[in-house]
């Protein structure tokens, strides 16, 4: 099969993220499949962007095919990113007829986090007689709307609503990452035979060898709470507003006194104000560390008595979670507690922890004195069956077969 895919974000190991379509198309090498992969040049995730000289470029990572399309900069979520969303769909519209005749897909996957590439993407795929397929990510345009506060009737909302109806009705197959979105796909027209649930992702060769050596001020710490025979919560990742990290805090002003010590590594806009909030409030048992480097990330879990993973309690998360964080604790094997109401329970459903409800410090309290009052080899035991499950059901070969079944 020669399969094609769209996507605006894509990155690689040389570039940052987005890392699920370079791993993806790894898998499908392997199982004999061509691919190539169409992105834009400049992306707001991607740590590292690609160098383009003219209007296109190419190149060859981990033999894995990219066509860069060149794109403005932009900053933020504003006209400049729109205008950079436009010129990336216009670019694959333009180079539609030579996709079409030099690589002569099989298959075409739209799978930017807007639904707008279904256009240029049902182009090429005429062209080159090929199935159509449309990659879910996020819901766009309800995502904007209920997180980011847009009105229905902005123009910009008006055009993601036409996008993902054309691709609801037009799309040979419907490939979601979120697990629960059956109904709201069948309202915009799609029919459910078409729909095919593949999840997000993990490495697991990243988790295979033991990660690097902690910072030493990081280290030390964990080793002398430990010592005094305190619980380690620990949380690693962003500090912003959707992380909802007031409400971990609420539950270590509720627990003082009691054996729990919280671990905070991470940045983000909210982190100098939590910071600000640890040292008016006198909160002895809560300690925030600078980011550390991915490598050192499987070390800093595995000395976690509990990994805290919550999120706002806000309607979008209906439809189904599959956060990376929770992913890395999971293979970490921690035991888990998880503040977030959603319509799937990855803790639940694997039993690698407790889940409780969203920003509610008191449920987040109960939730530690359950996992703290286990023994050390109970919360391993139960760290295990996470790990367990995402072997299963996360890793990309698991993955890539999947998508290659929902494609034929």
């Amino acid at each position: 099969m020669r399969i094609l895919l769209i996507n605006h974000y894509a990155g690689s190991i040389a570039h940052g993220m987005e890392y699920r379509p370079y791993y993806l198309a790894r898998e499908w090498l392997r199982l004999g499949h061509a691919v190539q992969i169409i992105a834009a040049s400049q992306s707001h995730v991607r740590t590292v962007q690609p160098a383009v000289a003219g209007s296109v470029g190419r190149e060859q990572i981990g033999g894995v095919d990219y066509l860069w399309l060149k794109t403005p900069a932009y900053h933020g979520n504003g006209v400049g990113r729109v205008l950079n969303i436009a010129v990336f769909c216009a670019r694959v519209a333009q180079v539609a007829t030579r996709v079409a005749r030099e690589f002569k897909p099989d298959v075409v996957v739209a799978s930017s986090t807007y639904p707008m590439d279904i256009w240029p993407a049902r182009r090429i795929a005429r062209k080159a007689r090929a199935k159509l397929v449309h990659e879910v990510h996020d819901l766009w345009p309800l995502s904007p709307i209920e997180l980011g506060g847009m009105s229905a009737r902005h123009p910009f909302i008006r055009v993601c609503q036409a996008a993902e109806d054309f691709a609801c009705r037009r799309a040979d197959v419907v490939v979601s990452m979120l697990p629960c979105v059956h109904d709201h796909m069948r309202a915009h027209g799609l029919d459910l035979r078409k729909l095919h649930i593949v999840p997000n992702g993990v490495l697991t060769e990243e988790w295979e060898a033991p990660g690097d050596a902690l910072f030493d001020e990081l280290a030390h710490h964990i080793a002398r709470v430990r010592a005094e025979g305190r619980i380690v919560v620990g949380y690693a990742g962003a500090h912003g507003v959707a992380n909802a990290l007031d409400s971990l805090l609420d539950a270590a002003a509720l627990l003082r006194g009691e054996p729990f010590e919280f671990v905070l590594v991470g940045d983000g806009a909210e982190r100098e104000r939590l910071r600000r909030r640890v040292e008016e409030e006198g909160l002895s048992n809560v300690r925030l560390f600078a980011p550390i480097p991915k490598r050192q990330i499987p070390s800093l879990l595995g000395q976690l008595d509990v990994a805290y993973i919550g999120l706002q309690h806000v309607p979008i998360f209906r439809f189904g979670i599959a956060p990376n964080k929770l992913m890395d604790y999971m293979m970490a094997g921690c035991a888990v507690l998880c503040a977030i109401e959603a319509g799937n329970d990855p803790v639940g459903e694997s039993g690698c922890g407790v889940t409780v409800r969203a920003e509610s410090a008191p449920a987040i309290a109960a939730g530690l004195r359950r996992l703290g009052a286990l023994s050390t080899e109970e919360r391993r035991a139960m760290g295990l069956l996470g790990r367990q499950y995402m072997v299963r059901h996360h890793t990309w070969p698991v993955l890539a077969r999947r998508f290659i079944e929902a494609m034929s």
